[in-house]
């Protein structure tokens, strides 16, 4: 039985509830928004743009919830395809992440669709409850999560601030639920010399290209003394024009990732010390600029994720819990402001793996389909459990409080 969905006293009132009872509810409230919810997800299949170009997504998504009655804050995020829209009045704070970015030439190949799709799902089953349970039902579009990290420009405007609690739910080949992910940052490195003739005047240069290099040996010399479970990634963007003129200027793209963000610190600071090493010893200037925000890892809130499997039982899903690391998200800097989840939510793939073609074409499948009204059954009744458990209720709100 799920925990903690017998009562919750509100303004002296006693709700009641059994599993049952919540679990039929929503299936009702999602079975009428299905056609919507469905079209949406084939709508943003079908037509993916990319990280900060989410237009024609958002207006699909904002379509969908005015229609279910939403209203939309004031002020709205500064960025263009980000928007905060709400339902209901409660000081309990439900976030719904809507992710709607694909990826450049193979499209949908992460998912998002799914993933946006099952978050305006489950927003709008809540909706239908939120009197009832004394929430506020907010949704947060999040661009950019493929690239420069969304959710963290939100969470640095405010926008987060009062939230409760944060979900969504991510399109895979699996039902898992409980892991975490990579903290990431990315940098764009330019080295910058002086040109010269390389055979007339070679002495005359200064050798962007050779900046690169020492730095590069310099990073592949540093993995060893690297935290456990450290990545490091370095390609060259470019290294010169033509091989009789010395490099005057020099790029590079590094990637780094850690299992928790004070070890992406450390990273940082080493590859830092390599890239000015290279600069030092060519003579060649540099500049480092932080391709986007920086991910955190992600932590799935345990009374959450528990109340997720066990709503997913019933709708004939074995949700398996693995704590871990899987890629990176920008839902980890969320998870570390406020108790979330971000569930894999499964579907067939035929074993083509995430950010491929492959997978991207399974994206509006009939499996596709029920993974997302699954998502969102999921997701709308982990949140319903929360607030209905008077030890969550109040640990939530006395988190949100403070």
């Amino acid at each position: 039985m799920m925990t903690g969905l017998n009562s919750v006293s509100r303004d002296a009132a006693v709700v009641l509830a059994s599993p049952e009872e919540v679990h039929s509810t929503l299936e009702d409230h999602l079975e009428r928004w299905t056609p919507e919810i469905l079209d949406l997800s084939h709508a943003i299949h079908a037509d993916p743009e990319l990280g900060g170009q989410e237009f024609r997504a958002v207006k699909r998504t904002q379509k969908v919830l005015r229609k279910a009655g939403f209203t939309f804050d004031e002020p709205q995020p500064e960025q263009p395809t980000a928007f905060s829209a709400r339902f209901g009045s409660g000081p309990l704070v439900v976030a719904l992440c809507v992710e709607y970015d694909a990826l450049p030439d193979i499209g949908h190949a992460c998912g998002h669709n799914v993933n946006a799709a099952s978050a305006v799902g489950a927003a709008l089953a809540l909706a239908a409850v939120a009197d009832e349970l004394d929430i506020t039902v907010k949704v947060l579009g999040t661009p950019a999560e493929e690239t420069t990290g969304g959710k963290v420009d939100l969470i640095d405007a405010g926008f987060f601030d009062d939230v409760s609690l944060a979900m969504m739910v991510h399109a895979g080949a699996a039902d898992v639920v409980g892991g975490s992910s990579l903290a990431m940052s990315m940098w764009e490195v330019l080295f910058e010399g002086r040109p010269a003739h390389a055979a007339a005047a070679p002495s005359e240069g200064v050798n962007a290209l050779d900046a690169l290099v020492v730095a590069q040996l310099a990073i592949a010399l540093a993995r060893q003394q690297l935290p456990a479970g450290s990545i490091v990634s370095l390609i060259v963007t470019e290294g010169g024009s033509a091989v009789n003129v010395i490099p005057e200027r020099s790029r590079a793209s590094v990637e780094m990732r850690a299992p928790h963000i004070d070890q992406l610190r450390v990273i940082q600071d080493k590859v830092r010390r390599c890239l000015e090493a290279g600069a030092h010893a060519s003579g060649c200037t540099l500049q480092i600029t932080p391709s986007g925000n920086d991910y955190a890892e992600l932590r799935q809130d345990p009374y959450l994720s528990t109340a997720y499997q066990e709503a997913m039982k019933a709708r004939g899903r074995d949700v398996a819990f693995n704590a871990d690391p899987v890629a990176s998200t920008d839902m980890g800097n969320v998870s570390q402001l406020v108790p979330s989840i971000h569930p894999m939510v499964g579907y067939d793939v035929r074993g083509a793996a995430h950010h491929t073609a492959e997978f991207a074409a399974f994206g509006a499948s009939a499996g596709a389909d029920k993974a997302v009204l699954d998502g969102s059954f999921g997701l709308a009744a982990a949140a319903y459990a929360a607030a209905l458990d008077p030890a969550q209720r109040e640990g939530l709100l006395l988190r949100t409080r403070s």
